[in-house]
């Protein structure tokens, strides 16, 4: 006799998996072995996350050789997107100037650590354009920042919005426009099968002793598709998707609008 049939299956990454936990995020995780997966993180993200792109298009447009423009990156892990756009920016001879936040005190750590070594005040002092400061890297959640009555000319994250709950999702959204005050700009991954199978397969033979492929897989497993996000975001945002399956989740605050 057959045996009872319990509906039909779903097919796999049908619904985003928000239950999944990142190795990185545990509290007891492997002290090296993050630091290895921090150490790691700017390769990955210039073939993923491709900030330079997001730079070029969105950010750049809005900076000015003589004027500073403000920049908060939130959940700024291991704070190679923070470098990379200040980087960008000497090199351009525009005047930004980033502060970028974790709550997580080994993150800070390791992007402070890193900070020093890259030496960005020398990288910047030999630019022809405008010294830019450094970037300050705070532990900090955005609502402490909004408590103080800080604001920024432009809020980022990268690939933070599927770590967070529900609640955490829309404290995180109203926070973040209420600290800017041209534009905000979250990129996230969007989950697809054909992302997960190329992640899976591109990653298999790099990043040995850290957690880059098993909890990039988790992240792809948890994040949103581009329905989803909108679905699910306040009036006046927006999600513009991006390649490689990623979704920019974009806000514009009134008074720049006008």
């Amino acid at each position: 006799m057959p045996e009872a049939s319990h509906g039909p299956r779903r097919r796999f990454l049908a619904v985003r998996d928000a239950h999944a936990v990142e190795e990185m995020d545990k509290a007891d995780c492997d002290p090296a072995v993050l630091a290895r997966t921090y150490a790691q993180f700017p390769l990955i993200n210039r073939v993923v996350s491709r900030w330079r792109s997001v730079y070029k298009q969105l950010v750049k447009p809005l900076l000015s050789p003589t004027r500073n423009t403000t920049l908060l990156d939130i959940g700024c892990g291991g704070g190679d997107i923070a470098a990379g756009l200040a980087r960008w920016a000497a090199r351009d001879g525009l005047r930004l100037a980033i502060t970028a936040i974790d709550p997580d005190a080994r993150a800070i750590g390791f992007a402070q650590t890193s900070l020093k070594h890259a030496n960005l005040n020398q990288s910047n002092a030999n630019q022809s354009g405008p010294v830019n400061p450094p970037v300050e890297f705070r532990r900090a959640h955005s609502s402490e920042l909004l408590a103080e009555g800080a604001s920024f000319d432009v809020v980022i994250s990268n690939h933070m919005l599927h770590h967070l709950s529900p609640e955490d999702l829309q404290g995180l959204l109203a926070d973040s426009a209420a600290l800017a005050r041209t534009t905000v700009i979250h990129s996230d991954i969007a989950r697809s099968r054909i992302g997960y199978a190329l992640f899976s397969a591109g990653t298999l033979p790099f990043f040995p002793g850290s957690f880059i492929r098993r909890d990039g897989l988790t992240s792809i497993r948890r994040s949103y598709t581009a329905a989803e996000m909108r679905a699910v975001l306040p009036p006046g945002w927006h999600v513009r998707t991006a390649r490689p399956y990623r979704n920019l989740v974009l806000f514009t605050p009134k008074a720049a609008r006008v």
